[in-house]
């Protein structure tokens, strides 16, 4: 925990209806500062967890941008969206699948596979958001690209009221509480649409939740008992609430509660990390510790980077790299703590990533 630095961390559990710029909101009022990089945003009917870095730390969210991700994702068939979920508009119609063929598309929406990323997202085309160009009435297509579906596993259905009494894998579903776990840039909106079509239906999300990014964890984030529980009752719940908010021209974004708020923030205080040596690993990184009190000095005041400094030389690693840089506790009386990060290019030469002070 950081409780008298900017450099940070910080797990945050944004709420459904908030997006996640503003979410940011209580991060930057916790650790007095602005500069706040996220390392993956979710939409705004979405929830769950957001990686936020902090300070110098806002370096490393391109690493952890990288990390791969588990969502649950709850599944509303018969209809597609453009959007893919619940806000967008109804663009195709269809009948429901049964559990049998559901099961089976799944599957096959499962390990290495070419996705087509939906649309409306923020991937960029000729320098312009994808969801830009669509609003503009742009006529574009964006290139399927490979990614990776570790895991998926349903863990409840809904089924169609009229077909609760037939043999329960030709039962029709109407909602389905699916488990993904993800490589880096897969969009669940995708595999919703494409695990319908697969199973001759058409669906969109009506709920998503993000419970794990890398070895982060959303019960560990600051908010987690603010959400609601994710199941399909309360998702159909919102989009029901959605519905009447937009029909009666009301805002659809999450009222502000000071009082969540000031828990939240304490949370963020209470609850923000530094980097490990483990989370250095998941970011790709080498890692190397400094030798001692002095040489810690030397580093933090940017003196030229000598192998002297540290318990193993600069030359025993590998050209084009980073290196993590840690202080022992066999000299302070302390933690193991992140100093900064030194880069090593393809020639082999050394040079400061960035200093902690």
């Amino acid at each position: 925990m950081n409780t008298d630095n900017k450099d940070a961390i910080v797990l945050l559990a944004k709420q459904p209806g908030l997006t996640s710029f503003s979410s940011l909101r209580n991060v930057k009022k916790a650790m007095n500062t602005n500069k706040v990089g996220h390392t993956g945003t979710l939409d705004s009917f979405a929830e769950g967890l957001l990686v936020v870095c902090t300070g110098h730390y806002t370096k490393l969210c391109g690493q952890i941008t990288a990390f791969d991700k588990t969502y649950k994702a709850v599944l509303h068939f018969g209809k597609e969206t453009d959007t893919c979920e619940y806000t967008g508009n109804i663009i195709r119609e269809a009948g429901f699948p049964t559990e049998k063929a559901l099961r089976k598309a799944v599957e096959k929406w499962t390990g290495d596979i070419m996705q087509k990323p939906p649309l409306f997202s923020a991937i960029h085309v000729d320098g312009k958001r994808a969801s830009d160009l669509v609003r503009e009435g742009k006529d574009f297509d964006i290139p399927a690209r490979p990614v990776k579906v570790f895991s998926a596993e349903i863990q409840e259905i809904k089924y169609v009221e009229s077909s609760r009494e037939i043999n329960s894998r030709e039962r029709l579903v109407e909602y389905a509480l699916i488990e993904f776990s993800v490589s880096k840039g897969t969009y669940i909106r995708s595999l919703a649409r494409d695990i319908a079509e697969s199973c001759g239906s058409a669906a969109y999300l009506t709920g998503l939740f993000r419970t794990k990014v890398g070895n982060f964890l959303i019960e560990d984030a600051a908010g987690f008992d603010l959400l609601p529980e994710f199941n399909i009752h309360n998702t159909c719940k919102r989009e029901a609430e959605y519905k009447v908010k937009k029909e009666s021209l009301e805002t659809t974004e999450k009222k502000i509660n000071s009082e969540e708020d000031l828990k939240i923030q304490k949370e963020i205080l209470e609850k923000n990390q530094d980097v490990t040596s483990e989370i250095a690993e998941l970011c790709g990184f080498e890692t190397i510790f400094i030798k001692n009190a002095l040489c810690m000095e030397a580093f933090k005041h940017g003196k030229p980077l000598k192998s002297s400094m540290f318990h193993k030389s600069l030359w025993d690693y590998p050209n084009d790299c980073s290196i993590a840089v840690f202080k022992k506790d066999d000299f302070f009386d302390e933690e193991v703590s992140f100093l900064g990060l030194i880069n090593k290019d393809a020639a082999g030469k050394v040079s400061y990533g960035f200093v902690i002070g």
